[in-house]
């Protein structure tokens, strides 16, 4: 089974103005992305706020990231939503388009009970898209604490497409048997920005994250340090790291991500409600304040 290697951006969804999908930004970013060497992108995702637009917008906006990435980025479309009759209708849509994977995050109202009612909830999404592979969203933010290496156990005997699964968790534990499952068949793409040379340490050969929108040449040289053995550089390009999510942290990850992309020319508008949109003055002092950390010209 292929693994996805390198950054994968998990890009913003721009809106407009009026808190319509700005398509014409969806165009730029992916540019952006191809520019500064990610391979490629989650669509729709917690950082691309698919579970705040509607299924027509998400099948729009799927389609302009395939377009967009004229085949140099592998996009993974998130397809989950709260009504797996929307999570289904949006794979089958995804299944008419040139990419790489769908995925779909576990169910955040009416939680599966145990792991076999995951994986059969996943099963008839990742049906719905056969001839792409599936790869289970396995967040915190969902509160489904269920245990990674049994979904991936059984899910393997249920989901012929199961490719893995996005790991955004802080178990490092549970993620280094979700690498050896099943004899290590399974892609399990790492996914804490700050955690990066963790996630390294123990195996992950592929990264999804929301900082690697703006920030990815910072990432791909704490990578190329951590393959030479260089501790020490590894250590001081985490400091920068640190001061980006420190900004996450004060303003809000989707609030002040989007804010970032200025730093690049890109205008990807605010967050939808209950997301609370800065005001004129956080925004400059986002602004501000990531260009102090200094990672734009390493």
């Amino acid at each position: 089974m292929n693994k996805l290697t390198g950054l994968i951006a998990a890009p913003h969804t721009p809106f407009d103005a009026n808190n319509k999908v700005n398509f014409a930004a969806i165009d730029q970013i992916a540019e952006l992305l191809i520019a500064q060497g990610v391979k490629g992108a989650y669509v729709c995702g917690t950082t691309g706020e698919g579970i705040h637009c509607s299924v027509a917008e998400r099948k729009a906006i799927a389609e302009r990231w395939a377009n967009a990435a004229g085949g140099k980025l592998d996009i993974i479309l998130h397809t989950g939503a709260l009504s797996i009759a929307d999570a289904v209708e949006l794979t089958e849509h995804a299944e008419t388009l040139d990419i790489l994977a769908t995925s779909a995050i576990g169910p955040c109202f009416f939680k599966p009970g145990s792991v076999d009612d995951l994986v059969e909830y996943c099963a008839q999404i990742a049906a719905a898209a056969p001839s792409k592979g599936f790869y289970y969203y396995h967040s915190g933010m969902s509160d489904v604490n269920l245990d990674l290496e049994q979904f991936l156990i059984k899910g393997e005997q249920r989901i012929p497409n199961l490719s893995g699964a996005k790991f955004n968790n802080m178990d490092m534990y549970e993620y280094q048997r979700a690498l050896r499952a099943c004899g290590g068949k399974f892609d399990v793409p790492f996914g804490v920005d700050e955690f990066l040379p963790a996630g390294l340490a123990v195996g992950a050969v592929g990264a999804v994250g929301s900082t690697y929108n703006y920030a990815a040449p910072l990432y791909l040289k704490i990578i190329e340090a951590f393959n030479a053995g260089d501790q020490q550089q590894v250590i001081a390009l985490m400091d920068k790291v640190i001061g980006i999510i420190r900004i996450l942290v004060e303003y809000g990850g989707v609030a002040a991500g989007k804010v970032a992309m200025q730093l690049h020319g890109i205008d990807a508008g605010d967050p939808r409600t209950p997301i609370r949109s800065l005001t004129a003055v956080q925004k400059a002092d986002v602004i501000a304040k990531m260009r102090d950390v200094d990672f734009l010209n390493l």
